[in-house]
């Protein structure tokens, strides 16, 4: 029996239907604040003729270091006060957000976004946070690929819908600030429902309810940062995450249109399969994590999986193989770049469960920070030329050698999964025959 303002730490061992709805709002919140990301990009001909230039580009990157800085407190709060007294008003600060984007001016613009990218981040971690603590640890790999689904699904799906609400020819007609009325609505509606549903408790440890001083502050970061895994998994989940968030995501289109020569419209068309193989592979391949118990057989294989289309994409001649499936074989493999945030959570006590997720985050947008400004430089053309496929093969090269780099932390990265730690919890008894033979 626990003692009074302790936790029980213990996940449950059944699928509970009140943890599972708690688990799902907040996957929806994921997909909610995806589809608010993707909005400026669709409505980026109403902004700049609003705000007289184009500042999206500003926009989006405030956004990035306001998600990034947040990521490690978001974990702690979570760690210190529980789901219930912080999700609820993440969402809401989020629609808050969106509330101040309507207002229309690019000050406004600016400050809305801003506030979304501060609260934006409790969705995964506290996705994470609540199927760490309330769902079987056997099904918590594939809980965390559905929740990275359903923001993929945000992305890929969620602008269209805006599209067709502001296109000035349409039969809706609406204003890209009514467009932010409404996200601010759905993310109050999302808010309240989520403060109703979420189970109450006090977080993972009754350490952290000791009065706020800076050494409290500290030490879940010290448990977390102290752990050689942690950095490990943080920088397979980000080498694994940047052929897609930078090479997929922000070049595969003027690859595709300027080096091989592909109309735009296809090239886009290609482009965008990447996100689908991320709506398959990240569920499928957390599905097969959890089945099987281990973690670095699944990991591997997908990074293997991204290398191959990785190299297929950049150096294979086009039409050596069907459109559509080295984008899609990239999208699907590079699920496994979600395994990694399991094995955070699993290779550190589970009171700093929250604070492992948030520093994950943190450290996965670190290396898309590094990356990213050196791969840009690459890309950047010596002359007014547009970039050749060779300058584009070399520009992509550090994004494949990332791969190889994650794969071979991936061999030395301990198995967290179950099966390996029931092996580990097993008695140590005398020799059987099968254990002697060679």
């Amino acid at each position: 029996m626990s003692s009074p303002g302790s936790s029980n730490t213990s996940p449950p061992t059944d699928l509970k239907p009140l943890y599972f709805v708690a688990w799902l709002l907040c996957a929806l919140f994921y997909l909610y604040q995806y589809a608010a990301r993707s909005a400026p990009g669709v409505m980026q001909d109403q902004l700049t003729a609003a705000w007289g230039g184009n500042h999206i580009g500003a926009m989006i990157s405030a956004y990035y270091v306001a998600y990034a800085v947040t990521a490690l407190a978001a974990g702690l709060l979570l760690d210190r006060y529980g789901a219930a007294r912080v999700i609820p008003y993440a969402i809401a600060f989020v629609g808050v957000g969106c509330l101040v984007f309507a207002q229309g001016s690019q000050a406004d613009g600016m400050i809305g976004f801003i506030l979304q990218g501060i609260g934006a981040v409790f969705a995964f971690i506290g996705s994470s946070y609540v199927a760490a603590r309330n769902l079987p640890p056997r099904m918590y790999a594939i809980f965390t690929g559905l929740t990275q689904c359903l923001g993929m699904l945000g992305a890929a799906f969620g602008s269209k819908p805006i599209q067709m609400a502001i296109d000035p020819s349409g039969s809706i007609g609406m204003s890209w600030q009514h467009v932010w009325i409404v996200f601010a609505v759905i993310g109050f509606i999302l808010a309240a429902a989520t403060w109703i549903v979420m189970p109450r408790e006090q977080g993972d440890s009754a350490s952290h309810h000791d009065p706020l001083s800076f050494s409290s502050l500290v030490h879940p970061f010290k448990i977390v940062l102290g752990n050689d895994h942690s950095w490990l998994a943080g920088a397979i989940g980000g080498l694994l995450f940047v052929p897609t968030t930078i090479g997929a995501m922000v070049w595969a289109t003027s690859f595709l249109h300027t080096g091989q020569h592909i109309s735009m419209a296809q090239a886009a068309s290609d482009a965008s399969m990447v996100p689908i193989g991320w709506v398959i592979g990240c569920p499928l391949l957390g599905y097969v994590s959890d089945r099987i118990g281990r973690r670095k057989p699944v990991l591997i294989a997908g990074a293997l999986v991204m290398l191959a289309a990785g190299f297929a994409a950049v150096y294979l001649p086009e039409g050596a193989l069907p459109r559509y499936s080295v984008p899609l074989a990239l999208g699907i493999g590079s699920g496994a770049a979600m395994i990694p945030f399991t094995m955070i959570k699993e290779a550190n006590p589970a009171e700093v469960k929250g604070t492992a997720s948030g520093v994950m985050n943190f450290l996965v947008f670190l290396v898309t920070g590094l990356m990213s400004p050196f791969v840009s430089r690459l890309m950047t053309p010596s002359s007014d030329a547009p970039l050749s496929l060779h300058q584009f093969q070399e520009g992509f090269l550090p994004l494949i050698v990332g791969i190889v780099l994650a794969i071979f932390l991936s061999l030395v990265i301990r198995e967290t999964g179950a099966g390996n730690q029931s092996a580990e919890r097993q008695p140590a008894t005398a020799p059987t025959k099968d254990a002697l033979r060679v």
